[in-house]
This record gives C-alpha cells, sequence and structure tokens, in this order.
C-alpha cells in the first residue's frame, strides 16, 4: 500500500475557498500600499549565505534554512569535520545559498545592487513568502508570507508617521481591532549606558523582548544569564515596566535618560512619532512601550509591532527604523525605515473573528447548466457576452442531471444559476435562477448584465 503523503511541519496547503480569502488579504494590504505611493519589487527565494548571514542575531542565524550545494557538495569537506559533527562549520562547508528570513535584507541587498536605477527616497513594497526553522506552533509557520512596505533614502521621521497611518488604514479596511506598540532603540542603547553595560545591548534587548511570553521574572533570570548583574537589573526593572499615558511615560523616560545623549535623543525622537500621529488621529490604539525590542540587530531607531485585541496570537505587524543596513553592502549613510505584516497571522485572525466579506468564495457568480449540444453552444455565447462585460461566469461541462448540476454550484457557493433549455433556445431568453432566495425569472442576455452587475 502507497504511503499516505504529507508536507513538512509549520507549512500548510490552501483550498481555494481559503485562497479566495488570503488574497483579500494580499489585495487589501497591496491597494493601500498603492495608496500611500509605494511601488512593487520582487527578490529570489534564495539569497548567499553572506547576505543573510548575521544580520539577524545569533538566534536568527540558527533559524535560517541553508541550502546544499549542488553536486558532490562533500568533495574538499575535511572528513574529520563530518566525524566532529559541528554543524555550523558542516553548513559553511556545504551549503553556499539559503532561503529567505525576511525581505527587508534582501531589499537592502537590491538598493545596493540596484543604486544606480533608482531614485531616492525610493518607497518600495514586496508581498512574497519568507522561510524560518522555527518550532511549529498556533500562529508560528516555518513557511508564510511578508507584506513589507519600506522607505530607503530618507531620514525624516514623517516616514514613520506615514507607516503609522498605513497600517492604520490597512487594519481599518479588515475590520481587526489593533494595539500599535512603539519604542525606539536609542532608549534601550540609553538603559544599556544607564546601567553601565552599553556593550551588552543585544544580549538586554532579546532578553526584554520576551517580557510579553515569559514574564518579567524570566526576563530577569534571563538577563542575570547573560551576566547582567542585580544591581543592574533592578535598575531596568522600572524602566521595562512603566505604566500611565504615553506622555508620562515619555516623560518619566526623560528623567530616567538624563544621563544619556543617545537615550534623550530616542525618547525625543519618539515624542515626535507620536505626536505627529496623534495630530492626524488613529483608530487603532497606540501605546509606548519599553519593553519592546524586536531582537533584530539591524533596528536603530523607531520600533513598531502591532498586536491584535480580540485574539491571543503574535505580532501581526512589526518594523522599525534602520539606518546601517545597506553599509554591510557597501552603501554606507543610507536610512531606511520599513514595515511588515504578517499575513499568514492575519489570516487565522480573520478566521478567529470571522471578519470576511460574505461575497469572496473566489467561484464565478453564475454558472450555466448544460443539457445538450445545443443548450451549451447558447450558453457559451452567453458566457462570452458577460465576461466581456466583467462578470465571472462558467458551465458545467457535461449534459447531467439537472440535481447534479445545482449541487455543485451550491457547493462552491455560487450565488446564480443560469438555464438555457428548450424552452430559452425557442425565446431567446435565459432564465436566472437566484440560489439563495430560490426565485428565477426569464430574462434577455442585456437584463441578466445589468442584473448581475
Amino acid at each position: 500500500m502507497a504511503q499516505k503523503p504529507s508536507i513538512p511541519k509549520g507549512t500548510r496547503d490552501f483550498t481555494p475557498a481559503e485562497m479566495a480569502r488570503r488574497n483579500y488579504i494580499f489585495d487589501t494590504i497591496r491597494e493601500v500600499f498603492h495608496l500611500f505611493g509605494f511601488q512593487q519589487i520582487e527578490t529570489p527565494a534564495m539569497e548567499t549565505l553572506s547576505t543573510l548571514m548575521g544580520k539577524y542575531g545569533e538566534e536568527g542565524d540558527k533559524l535560517l534554512f541553508k541550502i546544499l550545494d549542488s553536486g558532490d557538495f562533500l568533495r574538499g569537506v575535511d572528513p574529520k569535520l563530518i566525524e566532529s559533527a559541528d554543524c555550523p562549520k558542516l553548513a559553511a562547508q556545504l551549503c553556499e545559498k539559503g532561503l529567505r528570513y525576511d525581505l527587508t535584507v534582501p531589499f537592502a541587498r537590491f538598493v545596493v545592487m540596484h543604486r544606480n536605477e533608482l531614485s531616492f527616497p525610493f518607497k518600495r513594497f514586496q508581498i512574497q513568502p519568507v522561510w524560518r526553522a522555527d518550532r511549529p506552533q498556533k500562529g508560528r509557520y516555518r513557511e508564510f508570507y511578508q507584506c513589507d512596505a519600506d522607505v530607503i533614502g530618507s531620514d525624516s521621521l514623517i516616514n514613520e508617521i506615514e507607516l503609522l497611518q498605513l497600517i492604520d488604514k490597512v487594519f481599518k479596511r479588515l475590520h481587526i481591532n489593533i494595539t500599535i506598540k512603539l519604542n525606539n532603540r536609542k532608549i534601550l542603547a540609553g538603559i544599556a549606558e544607564l546601567i553601565g553595560e552599553p556593550d551588552k545591548i543585544v544580549d538586554i534587548t532579546v532578553a526584554i523582548d520576551k517580557i510579553d511570553k515569559i514574564g518579567l521574572d524570566n526576563v530577569k533570570a534571563e538577563l542575570k544569564e547573560r551576566g547582567i548583574s542585580d544591581e543592574a537589573i533592578a535598575t531596568i526593572t522600572p524602566v521595562i515596566t512603566l505604566s500611565g499615558t504615553n506622555e508620562e511615560r515619555l516623560a518619566k523616560l526623560a528623567e530616567l535618560l538624563a544621563t544619556s545623549e543617545i537615550g534623550l535623543k530616542g525618547v525625543e525622537e519618539l515624542r515626535e512619532v507620536m505626536s505627529g500621529t496623534d495630530a492626524l488621529g488613529l483608530n487603532a490604539k497606540l501605546e509606548l512601550d519599553v519593553s519592546l525590542a524586536r531582537g533584530l540587530n539591524y533596528y536603530t531607531g523607531t520600533i513598531i509591532e502591532v498586536k491584535a485585541q480580540d485574539v491571543e496570537i503574535g505580532s501581526i505587524t512589526g518594523g522599525g527604523r534602520y539606518d546601517n543596513l545597506t553599509g554591510v553592502f557597501g552603501l554606507p549613510g543610507v536610512s531606511g525605515v520599513g514595515i511588515s505584516f504578517g499575513a499568514d497571522r492575519i489570516y487565522d485572525v480573520l478566521n478567529a473573528l470571522n471578519l470576511y466579506p460574505e461575497d469572496i468564495a473566489g467561484a464565478a457568480k453564475v454558472m450555466f447548466t448544460n443539457f445538450g449540444a445545443a443548450e451549451a453552444a447558447k450558453s457559451l455565447e452567453a458566457i462570452k457576452c458577460l465576461r466581456e462585460a466583467g462578470i465571472a461566469a462558467e458551465i458545467y461541462p457535461d449534459a447531467a442531471k439537472m440535481k447534479k448540476q445545482m449541487g455543485r454550484a451550491d457547493t462552491l457557493g455560487i450565488p446564480y444559476v443560469a438555464i438555457i433549455g428548450e424552452t430559452e433556445l425557442q425565446n431567446g431568453t435565459i432564465t436566472l435562477k437566484d440560489m439563495t432566495t430560490g426565485n428565477q425569472e426569464a430574462l434577455t442576455i442585456e437584463e441578466v448584465i445589468t442584473k448581475l452587475k
């Protein structure tokens, strides 16, 4: 007996109905990207490992899917290295390429390679899958789509304000209630300075970024494991657990970081972004969260994370300012800021809340029955007219019993069935049946087009 086929853990198949829902998400995000003046690009699924490695921190590097070199990939590899089972060193010998971990690093590489063709500031968007060798769980997959928007070549904080407006517009259209959390990497650098550990900012941010997942006590324990003293942890605690209004938190931060130039710079940047956003207004809740770190090494300024208010799930959008990312590819001094929508998590939220419009089944709007050669030929003529009018239409391909044909239309959620039988052939009409109400009427093709439009 043949083994039942399967797919890798952390990946999924999508049925036509599911794809109709996913396309609703992609189309909504794409429309808003265009509304804000972003242009679309694409990059390869594979990148060289030299492009990917070292951009996501130590934990991110471990989650990169690496691709074995073609042909005899063991040629030239030291047998002792194979015996030692030293995976990182072996991977460096056996793999030149990897699947992209996100869309931002490939975008930075794209900008450097195409800089003479681009007009700066360059506003790009990208909707493509990414891969991470993570442990699959609810809301976390090994293959998933990101929908990115970035502005590169501008230091202006207007870009952050615009991106927050863009986020708000997308989730308003999707009818998802969200909280947008903000922080600034310079504030985190100021905190590291405050406790006398500026060289351990990565250790600090990786730990405090987990506070929502593992709680304050476990964050303290991890900080201690990473070599942060009890006194320093005691100093950090009131900073990462600030309460009050956003303005009160900003004021308290300015007070706590008074001796840190970079920390105060972060407070002022955050104040400008939040006041500019407040002036325009948001449907979303905006919250300053000093524990927000998003553990990625390349953020240098504003940090953004979006949470759904009505569903327990991880962040559904994130991003931030990255002043130095293109520098590692030979183009220093180009500042950028961007966001990434997690389409798969947004899909899960919409499913959980049943927020999809009723008319996104993805099937044709009308299905013509088939009672024989003459009737089918006339139906095909009518279908051509409907399609030219922009109305999705199809025909049941085989002459079959009425019950079977109606059953297919019902199963697919096709709202109308058009019938051309012997009577309709003689009268030059089409009987149009509403599958919801059961009502049917004899119409000309022009009347059918008017009704269905």
